[in-house]
């Protein structure tokens, strides 16, 4: 009876152990982003993120910061594969879900609040559940990479007029070659690395990227003129592989996603701080900064998005209608 008793006992023991284990798991979470509370968006994401989660739950959080375990391509990867569970990125999801692609399109958002807005809502939802089907990751929320703007060495630039004849460096990606030819300018697809050189030696007149990305690299060093016409406004997807994600009990879920949201929304403050704080920064410095007025946005946007629109709808088939659905969306938050 003793003995019986103490194989119960044991072997209870032993199931507590093996389903306290089964809980006990590790996140990886990377991104490409400095390890930094307050000047990298994606980076104090992440500490926000696994304080929440390590602090409400029995799940250890490792980070993986400034691209240690590759670029945002390769992380992509790696989380359809479970190998890295969360990963925060930007420009690599529409190459998986084309559909969010659409987010691109050229003076879509009025205001970064506007976006929020669109994202945080109905829109965001449905596209976090459409890129899900597609790619096997589940968007627990949206960050922000920030507006993007033209600087040049040539001119002041307050009409679509003024990019007549400029050569724009722009990332290798279609709906940037359009966006720029829509607007006059002659696009120039080069690789990040070789963007200092390619400026400094006249290759190209200008480039585009949000402020803080302009000021923290010093590329207002090497040029005259900045335009805030916010012509693309850049969304950071954070995402969870769903394998790993259905293997969390519910209530470890809701942690994750609350933590997820939370450090978005953080995300999202660094970022508007950054651009404020690279504005004032790039003027004191020499660099001239021009905001367009809301007339002037309008007669970019009538020159710049027919064009992005026409490629997007050639190239998404079936997904064209995310980019209705996107403006509808847009529509509706602005009233």
């Amino acid at each position: 009876m003793t003995l019986n008793i103490v194989k119960i006992a044991a072997g209870a023991l032993l199931s507590v152990g093996l389903a306290t284990a089964a809980h006990a798991q590790t996140i990886r979470v990377a991104h490409v982003d400095p390890d930094e509370w307050t000047a990298s968006k994606k980076g104090a994401a992440a500490h926000i993120f696994k304080n929440i989660v390590e602090g409400e739950t029995d799940l250890t959080v490792e980070l993986y910061p400034a691209g240690a375990l590759g670029n945002e391509d390769e992380l992509v990867a790696q989380a359809q594969d479970n190998v890295t569970q969360v990963v925060m990125v930007s420009g690599a999801m529409s190459k998986i879900c084309s559909a969010a692609s659409v987010l691109d399109i050229p003076y879509t958002f009025a205001s970064a609040t506007i976006a929020w807005d669109v994202l945080d809502g109905e829109f965001g939802s449905a596209l976090g559940e459409h890129c899900l089907e597609q790619t096997g990751l589940r968007t627990l929320a949206y960050g922000e990479t920030g507006f993007r703007n033209f600087t040049n060495n040539t001119r002041e630039i307050r009409k679509p007029e003024d990019m007549d004849g400029l050569k724009f460096r722009v990332q290798p990606i279609p709906l940037y070659l359009e966006l720029v030819k829509g607007l006059g300018g002659a696009p120039t697809p080069i690789a990040w690395t070789e963007l200092p050189n390619a400026l400094s030696t006249g290759v190209v007149d200008g480039q585009e990227n949000p402020v803080g990305v302009i000021y923290n690299n010093g590329l207002h060093k090497l040029q005259k003129y900045m335009t805030l016409d916010g012509h693309v406004y850049a969304a950071d997807f954070i995402l969870i592989s769903d394998e790993f994600y259905q293997s969390l009990t519910p209530a470890q879920q809701a942690v994750v996603e609350r933590a997820a949201r939370i450090a978005g929304n953080m995300g999202r403050s660094i970022q508007q701080w950054s651009s404020a704080e690279g504005v004032n920064k790039v003027q004191a410095e020499g660099m001239q900064v021009y905001s367009p007025t809301a007339e002037e946005i309008a007669a970019f946007a009538e020159k710049a998005q027919p064009a992005v629109i026409e490629y997007l709808r050639g190239e998404l088939g079936e997904d064209a209608q995310w980019i209705d659905r996107l403006q509808a969306a847009v529509a509706n938050v602005s009233q």
